[in-house]
């Protein structure tokens, strides 16, 4: 009974022990996981938020959504259990593997013969896995580019009737991952069997071997006696590391498919585009003179130069406007100024320093930048004019007010509190501009930057809007791209530009008196159509014809 009662006791302390450390072991790879897949993600993220704008030129949203989303997730899985039970695995085989050798090792090597012709069958399913699982992950991504698309323009796709297009669209994106997870799989359920049939022989061989010797003697080469004890304890741990081999088959598949997401991460990590460091110098306090000298930048890509050798200095205060036909590079030249990217040639300065010395933010934090397309994160309407920054609703509400905002946003439901819907859909064209124009100047910024700031507008509010910017740029240095003339009409200078570069620089009455570009995009915002001279009309219906995108 004293036997028996430390048997039962031994085992019950057993199972309790295996239980608290299955919840360590669980615990701890659980934690590992998760904090490492967090990492990841983060990190990516970093890098991905630090690329040039040609990095986003060229890529889709939904592509390197499913890097950060999808193939990050994947590590999960692998190092939660894969990993964990690749070790668990290790180590049993080679405990149970190094006992049968000292019980009897000529037997036990018969089983082992199976191991190198499991390495071999296991390089061989590497060798044509891999690059299917590549296959998958690019697969993935390209069915979530075309998702998101599809969802991001479903306002065009219902507006023209095209769910039928767009379904067979996504039929054909999801067809080109089933055919790549399938050709997957098929190579994949062809390897695990061969798996159970190798180790099965392995042990079928055990068995036979060790059989005849406990018959007959020792066969061939070996030597020495056999019992049934020994035989039996071979063939019971045998099964013990021979047949949770054939579970490396999983992990091993799982790796691949864990290594063929981490390419991706790492591709990502990896691309050149980073825009620089934030190790350079800060500007410190910006009185607001820009210069640029003899730039010229091209897109990653395109045929030609985007800006041409352009030259001109605006003094700290100045109100420059920049004018000019669809596709004259306005846009593009400011987006340098905030080295959204980089010039082929020249150089840019903001007080002399070239911008290319400044670190980053510093720069960034002096310049004030409305878009001609704002973007309004989903969010309230006090979210996104206090973005990034600690104000409280007293400073947003000045904001809105400085815009003739609030006018409209004390009629949303919950006033400043409304929430505007992905990329502001709540609100008007008009609303968001100028719901992004408050959140710029609740910067206060030195340099402000109006790409197109009262397109979605009409007339009335323009009217308030520039009412508004004309107090506000008085005291900073501010740049107003326009295709509507009236907006940069008191500017202190307008620059015209064509095909790159600028043609022609004045105030408003200046350049009406040189009767050249300008003077006929006057004459067109005030209705002369009859007096615009034949080139310029031939010449604006050659771009029209041409496409050509704007800026």
């Amino acid at each position: 009974m004293r036997r028996l009662g430390f048997a039962v006791g031994l085992t019950a302390a057993v199972y309790t022990l295996v239980a608290g450390l299955n919840w360590v072991n669980s615990r701890a790879w659980n934690r590992f996981a998760q904090h490492l897949q967090h990492a990841v993600r983060v990190d990516t993220y970093d890098v991905v938020q630090r690329q040039d704008m040609s990095f986003f030129d060229d890529k889709q949203t939904g592509e390197i959504m499913s890097v950060l989303n999808n193939d990050v997730n994947q590590l999960e899985s692998f190092f939660t259990n894969d990993l964990n039970t690749g070790i668990r695995i290790s180590v049993l085989v080679v405990g149970v593997a190094a006992f049968t050798l000292y019980l009897n090792w000529q037997l036990a090597i018969v089983g082992m013969v199976s191991i190198p012709v499991l390495a071999v069958a296991s390089y061989v399913f590497v060798r044509k896995i891999g690059p299917k699982y590549g296959r998958v992950r690019g697969s993935v991504g390209g069915l979530n580019s075309r998702l998101e698309n599809n969802i991001g323009g479903i306002e065009v796709v219902k507006t023209y009737g095209r769910e039928s297009f767009e379904r067979d669209r996504v039929e054909e994106a999801s067809e080109e991952y089933l055919e790549a997870n399938w050709d997957a799989i098929t190579t994949r359920i062809k390897f695990f069997p061969s798996l159970r049939v190798i180790t099965g022989f392995g042990y079928v061989l055990t068995f036979l071997v060790g059989g005849y010797w406990l018959l007959f003697g020792p066969p061939l080469f070996f030597s020495g006696g056999l019992t049934l004890g020994t035989l039996t304890a071979i063939l019971l741990y045998s099964r013990r590391y021979l047949w949770p081999m054939r579970q490396f088959g999983n992990v091993i598949n799982n790796y691949q498919y864990a290594f063929a997401a981490a390419e991706r991460i790492v591709g990502l990590m990896d691309h050149h585009g980073v825009a620089r460091d934030d190790d350079r110098a800060d500007l410190g306090g910006v009185a607001g003179r820009v210069e640029y000298e003899d730039v010229t930048f091209r897109y990653l890509g395109a045929d030609e130069d985007s800006t041409r050798s352009v030259s001109f200095t605006a003094e700290a205060g100045d109100f420059v406007g920049l004018v000019g036909p669809t596709g004259a590079g306005k846009t593009t030249l400011l987006k340098l100024l905030l080295c959204l990217y980089e010039p082929r040639e020249g150089t840019i300065r903001l007080d002399g320093h070239d911008v290319e010395d400044v670190s980053l933010s510093s720069l960034r934090d002096h310049i004030g930048y409305v878009s001609q397309e704002p973007y309004l994160f989903h969010g309230t309407v006090a979210e996104n004019v206090a973005y990034g920054l600690e104000a409280d609703e007293e400073e947003v509400v000045e904001a809105l007010s400085m815009v003739d905002a609030m006018e409209f946003v004390a009629d949303l439901p919950e006033g400043i509190h409304t929430t505007v819907g992905e990329r502001g859909v709540k609100l008007s064209g008009g609303q968001r501009q100028r719901v992004a124009i408050a959140r710029a100047i609740l910067e206060d910024p030195d340099i402000l930057v109006l790409d197109e700031a009262t397109s979605h507008v009409d007339n009335e509010t323009e009217m308030l809007i520039q009412r508004s910017l004309d107090a506000l740029t008085a005291e900073r240095t501010t740049f107003a791209i326009a295709h509507r003339l009236s907006t940069v009409r008191d500017a202190d200078r307008i620059l015209v530009m064509d095909e790159g570069r600028i043609v022609e620089q004045g105030s408003h009455e200046e350049l009406l008196d040189r009767d050249g570009l300008y003077a006929n995009l006057w004459g067109v915002q005030i209705g002369e159509i009859d007096a615009l001279p034949d080139e310029f009309v031939e010449r604006t219906a050659e771009r029209e014809r041409a496409g050509l995108d704007d800026d």
